[in-house]
């Protein structure tokens, strides 16, 4: 009865050969299309070396004014806009300016594309519950999978870089915004809809004028929640080249600098509070508007 315990199984020259083919066929795919893919990702390797220029390139008094006053804007609280500037100033104080910088350049990079990627998936997804129950399910597949695995398929196709690692950050970081987006448009009041159709709105102008306005505190909450996803990715990417706070990280762990490990690793966690702070606020006073407007 020994066979009754043991649980069944490929065959393992079957299992070897079915991944060979299906290496196989990748590695001729990645030959094939790989400098076509590149080509296309080309605008993105241009678009982060210009945030990347323009923000080392900016005096630093200059960067923290305007995070400070975007702060202030968010927030209206000054413990924030004098936190953010002590945050940044410390930085700067270890020595870790120009690292911060490219990562931000890099965060904002896949912010930027997972916005414009993001959001209108979960505008269609919130019109359909067809392509919903398609897409969630990859989007299931995307937020569970382990960080690591994505470095795989992108190194193979774009080779070792920032483009790669961009690539990788927004596929790990996108799925918040198309969810949430999703689900603040499917929890607009039907009434209002209903008054937007007495009115003669059409559908583009209901979803303009009605729909993203109301969602707007939960897509709100979507972005943040994908600029700390893309924060939590950044020591990974480093691993296939992306420069920035990551990459000392990476060398403190392989060479036991714990000193360099734990000042970056806490100069991502002051960006990541910033960051935090500042979209979170900007949530909460639209929300307040949105209040305000219904009253």
């Amino acid at each position: 009865m020994d066979w009754f315990w043991e649980f069944p199984h490929l065959d393992d020259d079957y299992l070897r050969m079915l991944r060979m083919v299906i290496d196989d066929s990748f590695r001729s795919f990645t030959r094939a299309y790989g400098d076509a893919i590149q080509q296309v990702f080309e605008p993105l390797r241009y678009l982060l070396l210009y945030a990347e220029w323009v923000l080392l390139n900016s005096p630093w008094p200059v960067v923290a004014m305007v995070v400070a006053a975007l702060a202030w804007l968010a927030s209206r609280r000054w413990p924030i806009v004098l936190g953010t500037v002590l945050t940044l100033l410390l930085i700067g104080y270890f020595d870790m300016w120009e690292d911060t910088m490219r990562t931000v350049a890099m965060i904002l990079v896949c912010t930027l594309l997972s916005l414009v990627v993001g959001i209108p998936i979960g505008i269609i997804m919130a019109g359909s519950n067809r392509v919903q129950s398609v897409v969630n399910p990859i989007l299931d597949v995307m937020q569970t999978m382990p960080s690591f695995v994505y470095l795989i398929p992108v190194v193979m196709l774009l080779g070792i870089g920032r483009v790669p690692g961009l690539i990788a950050v927004v596929v790990y970081a996108i799925p918040p915004i198309i969810r949430l987006t999703n689900l603040g448009i499917r929890l607009v009041d039907k009434e209002v809809l209903e008054a937007a159709d007495a009115y003669g709105s059409s559908r583009w102008q209901k979803l303009r004028n009605v729909q993203l306005p109301l969602a707007m505190p939960t897509i709100m909450a979507g972005i943040n929640q994908t600029i700390m996803m893309a924060l939590a990715m950044v020591v990974i990417a480093s691993m296939i080249g992306v420069q920035g706070l990551g990459q000392p990280v990476l060398r403190a762990i392989n060479n036991q600098y714990f000193t360099m490990g734990m000042f970056n690793g806490l100069a991502i966690v002051g960006i990541a509070i910033i960051f935090d702070r500042i979209s979170q606020a900007f949530g909460k006073r639209i929300q307040k508007h949105q209040e305000h407007t219904h009253e």
